[in-house]
């Protein structure tokens, strides 16, 4: 590590520097939208104080969603478009799944068309949060008013796309994750505070040492998460126009990842257990309000087992979404590759797809203990929900950053290596 920080101000990576410096400028730009209200906006006036069914969202956006900035929609509508876009291109819709295997023209469309899919979805949830958060803004649900703060806060989810696009192009990582890292750290200083009066308020022996296992239980989920990104199953391959018998042959194989749906399974069923407690502050029943707070919120044994249920779901789902058995097999048999042992066909199809099954068990728990652990740590302790919550910010955060890490060592050892040929 201090290798590559030492790489990085080398004079001779002056082009890494500037690509390291436009990513911290375009990321200071969203820290500094995110604390510009919306124009017309008065927040201490606003309808909802307490997030709650949404605090992820707010989390994730550094806060913008509690005080109605200008980007308080975040990247959240791009990311529930693209899982939309991939789910309805498995064959669902025909078009879309002729696009996903047209390569990159294809790929270039399919993102269009998610782009366009993301601006409609901030439109329709910047409505509703509109609606959700003034409702004393004025009389009935087509007031204008309504109409143009969905406008606004549609056009801080499209800058922050252009914004994330541009990462990606010119700076360093993945725009869009960065962006919602970018907003987890911003809001940590606050959620760090916030737990430190809150088990501190009656200035106790008991209220401190708390405070310590708080910090410790966060450092563990921070060594959990790399340890999670960084273990893999390695599927050794042969190919049969080469030997890896000679002397310095190299090994192939295939390296499936323990945890490859990374975070995703955590941020979707957080964000689907979230809906029932939505549509509960927008219609505003008390029987449903109470059937929720029992039965599907995250704070309740119920809700929080459905939690756990949830991310086992989605970690098999993404996980085999990204990683097709069939496909994989197909790619090995063209390229004269085979798995030792295994025939190659539907026999390779079956082994890959019952070692990537045992491995997301075991990834899935572990990512399953560390989004639960500060669940639990705070309904014992009786931390607020934006505390709890900030754990699967800090998993966000720690998954984005290693990636990030190995993306810019490897762009400085293939300049190295080229460098070295010359």
């Amino acid at each position: 590590m201090f290798a590559t920080i030492k790489q990085i101000f080398n004079s001779k990576n002056k082009d890494i520097q500037k690509r390291i410096l436009f990513t911290l400028v375009c990321l200071f730009i969203f820290v500094l939208g995110k604390a510009i209200i919306v124009p017309g906006i008065d927040k201490y006036s606003l309808g909802v104080t307490q997030l709650g069914f949404i605090e992820l969202i707010n989390v994730m956006g550094g806060g913008a969603l509690g005080q109605f900035s200008i980007f308080a929609l975040g990247v959240m509508p791009y990311i529930t478009a693209s899982i939309i876009i991939q789910i309805l291109a498995m064959d669902i819709i025909p078009y879309l799944s002729e696009l996903k295997k047209q390569g990159g023209v294809g790929r270039n469309q399919l993102n269009k068309i998610t782009r366009i899919t993301g601006i409609a979805l901030a439109f329709v949830q910047g409505y509703v949060y509109s609606f959700a958060f003034l409702g004393s803004a004025g009389s009935g649900i087509l007031n204008v008013d309504y109409l143009q703060f969905a406008l606004v806060l549609t056009a801080g989810t499209s800058l922050l796309l252009w914004i994330g696009d541009q990462i990606t192009a010119k700076g360093i990582g993945n725009g869009i994750s960065l962006i919602i890292m970018a907003g987890i750290i911003s809001s940590m200083p606050t959620m760090f505070l916030t737990a430190f009066n809150e088990l501190t308020s009656d200035s106790s022996i008991i209220g401190i040492l708390l405070f310590i296992l708080y910090v410790v239980v966060y450092i563990a989920i921070i060594l959990g998460v790399v340890y999670i990104e960084g273990a893999e199953r390695r599927i050794n391959v042969q190919y049969a126009n080469k030997s890896n018998s000679s002397f310095g042959g190299r090994q192939n194989y295939i390296p499936f990842k323990l945890n490859s749906a990374g975070v995703m399974p955590v941020i979707f069923s957080s964000a689907l257990i979230s809906i029932p407690s939505f549509i509960a502050t927008f219609i505003k029943n008390e029987g449903f309000n109470n059937f929720v707070n029992q039965y599907i919120s995250m704070q309740s044994p119920v809700g929080f087992s459905l939690y756990i249920i949830l991310i086992f779901v989605f970690a098999y789902f993404y996980t085999f979404m990204q990683i097709k058995p069939s496909e994989m097999s197909d790619n090995l048999n063209k390229n004269g590759g085979y798995i030792p042992g295994v025939r190659p066909g539907i026999e390779t199809t079956n082994y890959i797809s019952d070692t990537l099954s045992h491995i997301t068990i075991v990834g899935a728990l572990f990512l399953a203990i560390l989004a639960g652990i500060p669940v639990i740590f705070g309904l014992f302790s009786g931390l607020s929900s934006n505390v709890t919550i900030g754990g699967t910010g800090l998993l966000i955060v720690v998954g984005v950053a290693l990636e990030t890490y190995k993306q810019l060592e490897s762009q400085l050892q293939s300049r190295s290596y080229r460098k070295g040929r010359r």
